[in-house]
């Protein structure tokens, strides 16, 4: 009988990606007592890798995406470290986003709201978290957008 959260997922019509599996030598996440460390997600959809330097061609609502794409990633990870039951999440802690950005560019806490609303879409009041927005020169393939997260189960 799927959960809260299952429920959840399907009623705003999101399906989780098979979480990805690690790009180098590190593993995908850790979970130290009741905290989950979410090793960062890099943007991809169902059309592969979203690449590209956010204010050089690709705009915040573009890199938005990108960033709820790095959380979708993240609850496919988070769910493998729950056992499969996302209901074991108590809370989201912090999420950690990167944007590959062009020099000059400002606007990284709206693109990494992209994750940070996904959040509190799928768990409400538990979604709610501390965050940081970073800039970087560039990220791993290319992607527009990675993300990383701690979270906290029952």
């Amino acid at each position: 009988m799927p959960g809260t959260i299952d429920a959840r997922l399907s009623e705003l019509g999101i399906t989780l990606p098979d979480a990805p599996a690690p790009a180098a030598a590190y593993v995908p996440y850790v979970v130290s007592g009741d905290l989950v460390f979410v090793s960062g997600q890099i943007a991809m959809d169902a059309d592969g890798l979203r690449t590209g330097t956010v204010g050089n061609g690709i705009g915040v609502e573009e890199a938005q995406h990108s960033a709820r794409c790095c959380g979708l990633a993240l609850l496919a990870q988070l769910k493998n470290a729950a056992g499969g039951d996302l209901d074991r999440v108590a809370q989201v802690v912090k999420l950690t986003g990167f944007v590959n950005a062009a020099p000059g560019f400002t606007e990284h806490p709206q693109v990494i709201n992209g994750a940070s609303l996904l959040m509190a879409e799928v768990f409400g009041d538990k979604g709610q978290h501390a965050r940081a927005a970073v800039g970087s020169s560039s990220l791993p393939r290319g992607v527009q957008v990675e993300v990383e997260g701690i979270f906290r189960l029952a």
